[in-house]
């Protein structure tokens, strides 16, 4: 049985070099992708890099102050900080102050427009039907705009996919559009039964098309319409305010040809909070491309059963129902069927950016508070730029003493563990910069400290090996033997060191958000690479150090000197004595 393990250790020792060789083409893989991308360094926090700060105030409903309370206002930031740190890497930070005001800090690097756009228009969200559309200040195009279909949609279904988003839509002119705003409404803005004999919230026409009771209500509402001018900052932002839930209302949205549309919608029918769960998904499947798939909840799927049933009876553009974030349309998709089945997919030549922008709306997109954004300034990152060099200069004295330390103890077998440190440092940095780019992850000054206690995490682990590697040679073993017989046991230790630190650091991250995470984050990642060094680097270097006679002759300077360890002598068979036919020789005769 002993033959078969030397060989298997043989084998084992023999290939050292192979994981050498995977280490080395993954860091150059890293290295040359780092520099294909362009991002060559970590991308910085706001407390490193600067970026942009933006104040937002609750503002609550008349009659309503008292919503305005701690609940609603973590409500507000949890959705707020989803929206701005998708991954919870990018180290956005959204936090309260006071009672009553929300602070979004963007660091630089990041799309602080469109950040600021998400966080800005995060106050209601409303499914509304569409009475009439156009492009304001033109006659609206014939263009088809996307369609909402079960989901999933058949592959025969030949609505379940069409043109970009919030296009315009092939209607009739806008006086035949402004009979049928008419016929739409009541005296108290609820859409009438029409001829889908549905009275669930549509805004379909009434049979005759003669204006109704209503007729005070759908003239001013018109008056507003024919008066609204999208292309103009001020109409957009005036558009609909004021209008409650319950009543129809005038917006604006931009199609996908970048034209400003205005629209006459009916009262709200589904409400934000009844979207369970909204996601882009890649639609293979009908090869409709990127998608939004929706989930409702149990009332909300049956409130968007009822008003998509009557929609679908409807011609255009009263077939259609926008998505009103914040008083703006972001999305008008047709209805070619009942929606029943609780969830729906919206489809339309979305690009992966905007089919998840839309998601994201659609997730996180109701507030139980309005907010009025008070300032928007920008933050420098002189303070922080100082905290980084005495950082730096503090883990550079702290790197010295512990490679100084290595250089005093262990002498020879110093120079793994440094180069070691090296491949470990070299992995962490490109890998940081990569993930810039890629997730969003930006390095803060917290960050760093991560960084820099890795490197106690890492030298933890080379001296555990080393120093039992240095207990078999007590014991009388050479190098090679003690090099192997060694590392079981030092692999055990290391895994279960790095596994509660990794633990450690995956639960810090889950539980807090912004600064905290960016710790816990970079924690995890070292100690990740340190078993990936350890294994692949620090290991295979020493069996190969083992093999040449500075080492493995037990030089004093190698740090594994027998002699300056208090090795016990080589263990030697005893002798055993001289037999014969006739019995042992007697020594004195001998």
């Amino acid at each position: 049985m002993a033959a078969p393990k030397r060989g298997r250790n043989a084998s084992a020792q023999s290939k050292p070099g192979r994981s050498l060789a995977f280490i080395l083409i993954v860091i150059v893989a890293l290295t040359g992708g780092m520099f294909l991308s362009g991002h060559t360094t970590p991308r910085l926090g706001i407390d490193l890099a600067g970026g942009t700060s933006i104040t937002l105030k609750a503002v609550s409903e008349p009659g309503q102050e008292s919503a305005i309370n701690k609940t609603n206002m973590d409500t507000a930031v949890e959705i707020m900080n989803r929206r701005v740190n998708g991954l919870g890497v990018s180290e956005a930070e959204v936090q309260t102050q006071g009672e009553a005001n929300i602070i979004v800090n963007i660091p630089k690097g990041t799309n602080s427009k469109e950040a600021q756009d998400q966080v800005g228009t995060t106050a209601k969200l409303y499914f509304r039907p569409v009475v009439a559309t156009e492009v304001s200040g033109a006659a609206a195009p014939a263009s088809p705009s996307p369609s909402a279909s079960g989901s999933p949609s058949g592959p025969d279904e030949a609505t379940s996919s069409s043109s970009p988003s919030n296009s315009a839509t092939p209607s009739a002119s806008a006086s035949a559009q402004g009979r049928a705003v008419t016929g739409a409404l009541t005296a108290d803005a609820t859409p009438s039964a029409g001829a889908s004999g549905s009275a669930s919230g549509s805004a379909s026409p009434s049979p005759s098309g003669s204006p109704s009771a209503g007729g005070d209500a759908s003239g001013k509402l018109e008056e507003q319409y024919a008066a609204l001018d999208c292309t103009k900052p001020t109409d957009r932002a005036a558009a609909g305010k004021g209008t409650k839930p319950t009543e129809a209302t005038v917006a604006c949205g931009q199609n996908a040809q970048g034209q400003w549309q205005k629209y006459i919608l009916g009262p709200a029918a589904v409400d934000g909070t009844d979207v369970d769960k909204a996601q882009a998904v890649f639609n293979t499947t009908t090869a409709a491309g990127w998608t939004v798939n929706m989930d409702f909840t149990d009332k909300g799927g049956k409130k968007f059963a009822d008003i998509t049933g009557t929609l679908a009876q409807n011609q255009p553009p009263q077939n259609q129902f926008a998505i009103v974030l914040d008083g703006e349309v972001v999305s008008d998709p047709r209805v070619s069927q009942a929606l029943t089945g609780g969830n729906a997919e919206i489809s339309g030549s979305f690009t992966q950016e905007e089919a998840q922008s839309l998601s994201n709306m659609l997730s996180y997109g109701a507030l139980p508070l309005t907010f009025r954004e008070e300032s928007v300034t920008t933050v420098t990152a002189a303070l922080g730029g100082e905290q980084l060099q005495a950082g730096l200069i503090a883990g550079a004295i702290g790197l010295a003493l512990v490679v100084l330390y290595l250089l005093v103890y262990y002498r020879g077998l110093s120079f793994i563990a440094i180069a070691s440190l090296l491949v470990s440092a070299a992995l962490t940095y490109v890998i940081m910069a990569l993930l810039g780019p890629a997730i969003g992850f930006a390095l803060n000054l917290p960050a760093v400290c991560g960084a820099i206690v890795a490197i106690g995490i890492t030298a933890d682990s080379f001296i555990v090996y080393f120093e039992r590697v240095r207990d078999e040679i007590r014991e009388g073993r050479s190098l090679r033997p003690a090099v192997e017989r060694a590392w079981p046991r030092a692999r055990r230790t290391i895994l279960v060191s790095d596994f509660v630190s990794f633990l450690a650091a995956a639960v810090l991250f889950i539980v807090t958000v912004g600064k905290v995470q960016g710790f816990a984050f970079t924690l995890g990642l070292t100690t990740v690479l340190d078993v990936v060094v350890v294994f692949l680097f620090t290991k295979p270097l020493l069996t190969l150090m083992a093999r040449r006679r500075f080492f493995a002759s037990g030089h004093k300077w190698s740090g594994l000197d027998p002699k300056s360890l208090g090795a016990k002598p080589p263990l030697r068979r005893t002798p055993r004595p001289a037999h014969s036919a006739a019995g042992p020789v007697d020594p004195k005769e001998a």
